[in-house]
């Protein structure tokens, strides 16, 4: 049953008290959208399940308030017993009770919202102009020769910082530039002590800091006008605002951020130990190397002593220098000639051994010339004795001699080949007679073979 429908029924008419107190729960729910209520705590219990239980009051009333566990597990902080805070939270009913109650979705301190939210916008756009870039941030001197603190005189910030650095570098004069560090107009009061301490230029570097507060406390130190002068500073800045986990603007326009006003104090300020010691080191090397210096300088002047010499002691030095350089020159202009002749003896020598012995080797030749006339002359008589009798042999041989014994020789002349059997001849078959004197042509009339007879 919903509202409207509720309202349209007759006065007379009956519901129950779950269905009422529904319809009024979602009537609250439609008419009061998530809203921001602020108020005190009270009665705050956090149960076994997670959720949390508590009321917010002020001075005339107060409202009953539940944050689920799914939402408190990413709260920031859990609210105490009368902790000023504020409540993001929709309007609604707890219908088993007809309880009005609010549903808290988030929370936060009162006022931290709306500062906090102002820091992100002014960090924003400062960081967008460049003032916390990195490059723009200076180193601080390894050795300053003076301090400067902007802080109030009654913190207890600057006790602190004096105590570190009356035991670390009780050398180092210290200047205060005294500002209040809370209320209202206390940022430009820190500003003008930033640009006055610049201006009359007594430390090489500057301590911005208090301690540790609430961001309300800490606020000052958020302010745009602090963040621009300590940005223009030209001494190097040290941060040392609140503790270690509070983080301001001043923090990221200054060159370095200490987490403490303690630890800003040790950055600036080296600690005296080790400078006397350090000192001690240099002044140790420093006699070392004079002493080796002088050492060398001794050395040195006995090398010149010993080369300071009387001038007559001087000439006869040069005289014997200069009979040994003629010495050597005498010796140096007669070695040419007496290398040259030394190796045209040893090419002499060479030569006559490497000369051929005409005489010898005429007479050889000599030798060899008879030997081979005597060896052609035997071959020729035997080649003449072979020949000739070949030439015999040849006449014994010759067709010519067997012509001149009364043999004829009878060639065919048809085929031009010897006749040698008798039924080769042929009547009237013309024939040459080759006899010893001649040959002449003949023509068988006839032919008659007989058995031939041994002669």
């Amino acid at each position: 049953m919903t509202p409207d429908s509720l309202s349209s029924q007759s006065g007379d008419a009956v519901i129950p008290v779950s269905v009422l107190n529904r319809a009024i729960s979602s009537m609250l729910e439609r008419s009061f959208p998530l809203v921001w209520v602020s108020g005190e705590v009270s009665n705050f219990t956090r149960a076994a399940s997670g959720h949390w239980y508590f009321s917010i009051k002020d001075a005339n009333a107060q409202m009953r308030c539940v944050m689920f566990r799914g939402r408190a597990q990413y709260a920031e902080f859990m609210p105490r017993e009368g902790d000023k805070i504020e409540v993001r939270a929709l309007v609604t009913m707890y219908e088993p009770r007809g309880e009005l109650q609010l549903n808290v979705e988030a929370v936060r301190r009162t006022g931290q919202g709306r500062l906090y939210e102002a820091f992100l916008r002014l960090k924003a756009q400062l960081e967008s102009e460049g003032l916390f870039a990195a490059e723009r941030k200076r180193a601080l001197p390894a050795h300053p020769r003076g301090i400067g603190i902007v802080t109030s005189l009654q913190a207890a910030a600057l006790r602190d910082v004096l105590t570190t650095l009356a035991r670390r570098a009780p050398h180092v004069p210290v200047v205060v530039y005294p500002a209040p560090v809370q209320g209202a107009g206390v940022g430009v009061k820190l500003a003008a002590m930033v640009e006055a301490a610049n201006a009359r230029r007594e430390v090489d570097v500057l301590i911005v800091c208090r301690g540790g507060g609430s961001i309300e406390d800490l606020w000052a130190f958020n302010e745009e006008v602090l963040a621009r002068a300590i940005a223009a500073s030209e001494l190097p800045v040290v941060s040392g605002v609140g503790h270690e986990t509070d983080f301001t603007i001043a923090d990221f326009a200054a060159d370095v951020r200490a987490p403490t006003p303690t630890a800003a104090a040790e950055l600036v300020s080296p600690q005296r130990v080790l400078l006397l010691r350090e000192l001690d080191h240099r002044h140790a090397a420093l006699a070392r190397s004079f002493g080796r210096t002088m050492e060398r300088r001794a050395q040195q002047l006995d090398w010149l002593a010993r080369r300071l010499v009387s001038p007559a002691e001087r000439l006869a030095r040069q005289r014997a220098h200069l009979r040994q350089l003629a010495s050597r020159l005498a010796a140096a202009g007669a070695r040419p000639v007496r290398d040259a002749r030394a190796h045209f003896a040893l090419v002499h020598y060479r030569w006559q051994r490497k000369r051929p012995d005409v005489s010898t080797e005429r007479e050889h030749l000599l030798r060899l010339a008879q030997r081979i006339g005597g060896a052609h002359q035997r071959r020729a008589e035997r080649e003449k004795a072979c020949v000739s009798e070949l030439a015999a042999r040849l006449q014994v041989l010759s067709p010519q001699r067997t012509l001149e014994r009364g043999y004829a020789a009878l060639i065919d002349a048809q085929s031009g080949r010897a006749v040698r059997a008798p039924n080769a001849l042929k009547p009237r078959r013309p024939l040459t007679v080759h006899l010893a004197q001649g040959s002449a042509d003949v023509l068988l009339a006839d032919v008659q073979p007989r058995l031939s007879d041994e002669f």
